[in-house]
């Protein structure tokens, strides 16, 4: 779905950075394709990025989804890349509630939504995923349909989820919710000399996104506070309670790694198999975490799984 010798370490000319105001005036970076000249008009996506992630990492496959006839825009999440943080300490990630993203995301979608064409398509990485979906379970989106690359419900750990929770809500309690939760990388336990190894086995891609730190050094951030651990917990067990998900009713493609080493493949198979129209495309040792930036070979098979998916869920030209 990319042009050949697409130049991921650069803004493409037909691309538009710029910033929206959040209902409380935070202001958030986002940036805009339109459809590509020539190309047939398909209708809209808007796509969120995962914890600690920026837009720039995914410039190449905006461009394809733009080469492909549609209107394109991506956006940071708040307290992360080009939108400032909500800690002391900007190299760690932290955030009051999931809530103020979800918040953010319906007024995002209710401005963007009236100023592009329709079918309007959501597409989420990692954390992303999590948050778009959630935000569609609490009928703060309406999609036409949902794409969740490697979506966050759940974490891969030996703890029970339950655990999970209570502990990271102790920490809390005894000192500082904002302090890293761990020392670097993606996760506790994991170095930073280990983190490719968590993401992708394409090293060009992985590469890319060391070399937009070193271009826009805002863009670097850390490990997770522990508060956004606990307030982590708390959301993706609000997804896990019953009826949520099965109550959703619109088109929802998850794609998942199945030895991903930092989202659950389990969780993701579970939320599949309750959403009414939930299918699932999953790999196997062939891939890591970033499947939008994985090494061709799974990278092209995950967007002709996206354009097979958007094909057949036969989207109103309407929502």
């Amino acid at each position: 779905m990319t042009p050949p010798l697409f130049d991921r370490r650069s803004i493409p000319a037909a691309a538009r950075e710029a910033r929206w105001s959040a209902p409380d005036g935070h202001a958030v970076r986002r940036i805009d394709w339109d459809a590509a000249p020539g190309a047939r008009p398909r209708g809209s996506i808007l796509f969120l990025p995962g914890r600690g992630d920026f837009y720039e990492k995914y410039l190449e496959t905006l461009d394809g989804w733009s080469m492909h006839g549609w209107r394109v825009t991506a956006s940071d999440w708040r307290g992360q890349a080009g939108s400032g943080r909500m800690s002391a300490d900007p190299l760690i990630g932290d955030i009051a509630d999931f809530a103020a993203w979800i918040d953010d995301l319906a007024a995002l979608w209710q401005e963007w939504q009236a100023q592009t064409p329709a079918p309007h398509v959501l597409i989420g990485h990692s954390m992303g995923g999590h948050l778009i979906l959630r935000a569609l379970a609490e009928r703060r989106v309406n999609p036409a349909a949902m794409v969740l690359s490697a979506p966050m419900l759940g974490f891969v750990s030996a703890i029970p989820a339950v655990i999970q929770h209570l502990a990271s809500r102790l920490m809390c309690r005894i000192g500082n919710p904002a302090r890293a939760a761990w020392k670097s990388s993606e996760k506790p336990g994991s170095s930073v000399s280990g983190r490719a190894e968590l993401l992708t086995f394409d090293p060009g891609r992985y590469e890319d996104e060391m070399w937009w730190r070193g271009a826009r050094p805002e863009l670097l951030i850390g490990p997770a506070s522990w508060r956004w651990v606990e307030r982590a917990a708390a959301s993706v067990a609000a997804l896990n309670a019953p009826g949520v998900l099965e109550a959703v009713n619109t088109p929802v493609l998850l794609l998942a790694a199945r030895r991903d080493q930092l989202v659950t493949w389990r969780a993701i198979e579970r939320a599949a198999q309750r959403l009414p129209r939930g299918e699932l495309v999953s790999w196997g040792a062939e891939a890591r975490h970033e499947l939008l930036r994985e090494a061709d070979s799974v990278r092209d098979a995950v967007l002709r799984a996206i354009e097979v998916f958007l094909a057949r869920a036969e989207l109103a030209r309407t929502d």
